[in-house]
C-alpha cells in the first residue's frame, strides 16, 4: 500500500481550501476530507489526480466520486456526531470514509459483490472498522435497522425510493441525486410519518443507481 506522505497531506489541505471556496462551510465535513488519504483509495495510475476537485473510475462500471460532490452530500445530511446514518452505494469507500470521520454510526449497502468485498476489506486495512456492511439492494435499504436519522444515496436515481423515506426518523433528511441524466441534488425532510419537505440544490452528475438482482 502507498504511504501518506507530507505531499498528500499538504495537497488535502489545497483540496480542503477549494471546497471551501466552493460553499462547503461544515467544519466537520472539511476535516473529515483533510484526514483522509483519498490517494489510497484510487488506481495507481490515478495517483496524480487524487487531489483534484474530480470523478474517476474504481471497476464494476462505477465511481470515486468527485470531492466537492462527496463535501456537498455530507453537508446537507446536517448531522451531528453520534447519528446513525444509512448510506446507499458503498462504492470506493471514500464517502463512508468521510461519515465515519464525521463521527457517525455509519450502515453502508452494496449490490457489487466485487466492490463489497474489496471495500469492506479495504476500509478496515486503513483503520475505517466501526462500519457495519451490507451486501443488497440500495432500493430497499435496512428496514429491520430503521429508522436512520438521515439516509445518503451516492447514485443518481429516476424518483424517490418510497421505501427509503419509510426508513427516516420524523426529522431525519435524505439527501439523493434525483433524475436519469441531468440529476438534481436533493434533499428530502421527514416532517411526521406521511409529510415530507423538498429542497433542491443544483445540478450534479452521479452513476445511475441500480435495481434488479444483485450480483
Amino acid at each position: 500500500m502507498q504511504e501518506d506522505t507530507f505531499l498528500h497531506k499538504g495537497l488535502r489541505a489545497k483540496l480542503v481550501e477549494r471546497l471551501a471556496a466552493k460553499g462547503i462551510t461544515d467544519k466537520n465535513v472539511l476535516n473529515a476530507i483533510g484526514k483522509i488519504p483519498r490517494h489510497l483509495f484510487l488506481d495507481s495510475s490515478f495517483l496524480n489526480f487524487a487531489y483534484k476537485d474530480m470523478a474517476f473510475p474504481i471497476g464494476a462500471g462505477q465511481t470515486i466520486s468527485q470531492p466537492f460532490s462527496v463535501a456537498l452530500q455530507s453537508q446537507l445530511i446536517e448531522a451531528k456526531k453520534g447519528d446513525k446514518i444509512l448510506e446507499i452505494g458503498t462504492g470506493s469507500g471514500f464517502q463512508t470514509a468521510v461519515l465515519c470521520e464525521m463521527g457517525l454510526d455509519v450502515y453502508t449497502i452494496e449490490r457489487q459483490k466485487e466492490l463489497f468485498d474489496k471495500t469492506q476489506k479495504f476500509l478496515a486495512k486503513i483503520g475505517y472498522r466501526r462500519i457495519r456492511f451490507y451486501f443488497g439492494d440500495g432500493y430497499k435499504g435496512l428496514p429491520e435497522l430503521a429508522p436512520f436519522d438521515a439516509i445518503l444515496i451516492t447514485a443518481g436515481a429516476a424518483n424517490i425510493p418510497e421505501l427509503l423515506l419509510l426508513q427516516l426518523k420524523i426529522g431525519g433528511k435524505m439527501v439523493i441525486p434525483i433524475g436519469s441524466t441531468n440529476q438534481i441534488m436533493t434533499r428530502i425532510k421527514r416532517l411526521s410519518k406521511q409529510e415530507f419537505e423538498t429542497e433542491t440544490f443544483g445540478e450534479c452528475a452521479f452513476v445511475p443507481m441500480l435495481t434488479g438482482t444483485v450480483k
